[in-house]
């Protein structure tokens, strides 16, 4: 039976001008025992003043889990999105992101194909992408890191566009990340596809869809940044709870949403159905 846990993706502190630190110390404060940290590479205004909850992979990784340590959270994984499609961009940086998982404690690193370059074609997409991949499951294998890759883009909107991604390598580190928020909106139903990979799921993505976002955007867009609290929208979770407990694993539920205050409620709401 799935052993299910709830952490919170540090997105929601980003409206609110607030750092890494301080948006570990207020999901501690709300309760959250799992955080998923999003990390960056090189340097930036935003982050270096404090207003950013981003981490650098310039950073030390060990100073970054002696701070999680120092609220006692750990890190479910890390949101290293990157596009696949660009193998010029998401190589290294998902090599680095490996590397900063591992030492950082972080079982899995999270991803998506990414916006595609405007001048090539769908096979040579998944040429593309079957060669990150390739080298990103490499490094991830050495290293005991999981890979999850989420629907977000062009060619994930649909279960069958996942899968032809999932299936472009052979790996025991790579798995799904599923976002239900997501794949309610690219227009699928979010419980028969969750159904259908359930089985390769190995970190979900939390994401709750307001009625208004949900009458404005489903089928217009294949994802979006955050949703509303968990138990405020469209999204059944007692059902999603329900279609995953025959997975003999752990799954961090990693709530993606954009205030405090949606985390806390998000917190009472999936505390109270598992």
């Amino acid at each position: 039976m799935a052993r299910i846990q709830i952490g919170i993706n540090m997105e929601f502190v980003r409206h609110h001008d607030m750092s890494f630190v301080a948006g570990v110390e207020k999901a501690a404060e709300i309760g959250y025992e799992f955080i998923e940290p999003m990390v960056h590479w090189g340097r930036e205004l935003m982050s270096e003043a404090g207003y950013f909850h981003t981490v650098s992979m310039f950073e030390d990784p060990l100073d970054i889990r002696a701070i999680c340590e120092k609220y006692k959270v750990r890190c479910s994984g890390l949101s290293a999105h990157s596009p696949l499609c660009k193998p010029d961009i998401s190589v290294n940086y998902l090599r680095s992101a490996i590397r900063f998982a591992a030492e950082l404690a972080a079982p899995i690193v999270n991803t998506d194909e990414g916006p595609k370059p405007d001048f090539t074609d769908e096979a040579t997409d998944h040429v593309l992408m079957t060669y990150t991949l390739t080298l990103a499951t490499r490094a991830a294998e050495k290293r005991g890191i999981l890979i999850g890759l989420e629907q977000h883009q062009q060619y994930s909107k649909t279960p069958a566009g996942l899968d032809r991604i999932y299936g472009l390598v052979k790996s025991k580190s790579l798995g799904i990340n599923f976002d239900t928020g997501n794949a309610y909106l690219a227009g699928a139903d979010p419980y028969e596809w969750l159904e259908r990979c359930r089985d390769r799921v190995i970190h979900m993505h939390a994401k709750d869809i307001s009625l208004k976002q949900s009458q404005d955007e489903r089928g217009k867009v294949t994802g979006t940044p955050v949703g509303c609290a968990c138990g405020e929208g469209v999204i059944d979770w007692k059902r999603v709870i329900d279609i995953l407990k025959p997975v003999q694993r752990t799954i961090c539920f990693s709530v993606e949403c954009g205030t405090i205050d949606q985390a806390a409620a998000s917190l009472d709401h999936l505390k109270s159905l598992i």
